[in-house]
Formats: C-alpha cells, structure tokens, sequence
C-alpha cells in the first residue's frame, strides 16, 4: 500500500537509523545498475530514491528525457527480465510515454512524443537526479504525495507542509515554474478527495510489436491521443 495522498501535516525534522540508510543504498545501488545502461540516454531518477525519504515500497522510476527509438532502449536494457511493456498517459494533456516494467520494482519510461517543459517540471517536483548526480550520492528536494517538502540534510530530511509555503518559495527551491506546483498541488487533493481515479491511458503491448507501431493504432482510434501525437 502506498503513502495516503495529500494530508500534509507538520513540520517536523526526520532521522535516518542504520536500517533506512541500508534501504536507501540498495534502492540507489539497484537504480545506478539500470541507470548504466541507459547511461548514453540521460536518465534521470525520480521521487523518493531521489529525495532520500524511502521506504520498503518504494519504487525505483527512471525517465529518459529525449526521444530515443523504443528498440534501442530495450536494447540497451536486454540483460533484464523484462516484466511489462505498456504505454502510459495521465490525462489527455499529458506526454504519451512508454514503460519498460523490470523486475524490483523497477520502470524505464520514455516519452513518445514530443514533451513539454511543463512535463520536464513534473519530475523535478517530485525531485530529480541526474545519472551523475546518482553517482555522487546526491539527494535532492522535492514534494511527496502527501503535500510536504523533503528537504535533504546530512542526517536525514526535513518536512515542510506545502500549505505553510508560499508558492514562489517552492518554485525557486525545485526550480520549476509556479503553474505546474499549482496543477500537481490541485491533481493531489483531488485524489485526497474523490480517490485515484486511475491513469488516462494505460495500455500493455506483446513483445513483437513495437511502442510506436502501438501508438499508431491507438491514435486512429482515439482522437485526444492522436491529437497529442500529432501537437
């Protein structure tokens, strides 16, 4: 079961014990083992791995920023087992991504279309690292689902509720723009509200067709993907 969704909270400072840092070195070790692979595509890591605060549950999520051929990933990736194939897009404004679903909980997603700045910004609020920034060990500030502020210290982290924030305040310390900190904060006490209502797209594939050839098929039957494709 994953964390609730935007609950916020209090501010409040967290220590790592052993185990955590134990935790979150087998987290970041499985990551730079999937990460070197892709290595000539860019990764990023995001979300908790990339901020410090994991957990047991905590997924392992690398996005590959630039529009590289699906075949050359998989490629790239073809020393794991490969669980899942899917294409994947949040709401119909949203980049068409596809996923490569690995073993550990681990995904490599990729867009398949052309993507938006604003979209580079939704991994950054999360918190983000390069693959060079997750070989030094650099962990960064970002938002969980709650609503809170990880702000990484040598020790551990510490938690500021977005609600005692102002939002120029969180802009400058993520280094995104303000009107993707207002669509993720009104995205996550929507789902607080209603529940997850589930992704817009999510569609698996079989190994002998490609990401692309998919999409194709998708967009002559359905008209907001086949605008997104062709935006």
């Amino acid at each position: 079961m994953r964390g609730k969704t935007a609950i916020f909270g209090n501010r409040k400072t967290v220590t790592y014990n052993s185990n955590h840092w134990k935790l979150l070195e087998k987290k970041r070790r499985r990551a730079v083992e999937v990460a070197e692979k892709i290595a000539d595509f860019s990764p990023v890591l995001y979300g908790s791995v990339a901020r410090g605060d994991v957990t047991e549950l905590s997924d392992i999520d690398l996005f590959i920023p630039e529009s590289i051929p699906s075949y050359r990933i998989e490629v790239a990736l073809d020393s794991f087992e490969i669980l899942k194939r899917r294409i994947i897009q949040a709401t119909p404004n949203y980049a068409i991504k596809g996923e490569f679903v690995l073993e550990d909980e681990t995904t490599v997603s990729f867009p398949l279309v052309r993507i938006k700045q604003r979209e580079m910004d939704f991994y950054k609020f999360g918190g983000a690292v390069s693959f060079d920034e997750l070989l030094r060990s650099k962990r960064v500030p970002g938002v969980d689902k709650r609503l809170v502020m990880i702000l990484p210290k040598n020790e551990g982290h510490d938690e500021i509720p977005l609600n005692e924030m102002q939002i120029n305040e969180i802009s400058k310390i993520l280094n995104i723009g303000i009107e993707i900190i207002e669509e993720r904060i009104r995205v996550l006490e929507r789902r607080r509200e209603i529940g997850r209502t589930g992704v817009f797209l999510c569609e698996e594939i079989s190994p002998d067709e490609s990401f692309e050839s998919r999409l194709k098929l998708i967009a002559k039957k359905n008209p907001n993907v086949k605008r997104r494709l062709m935006s």
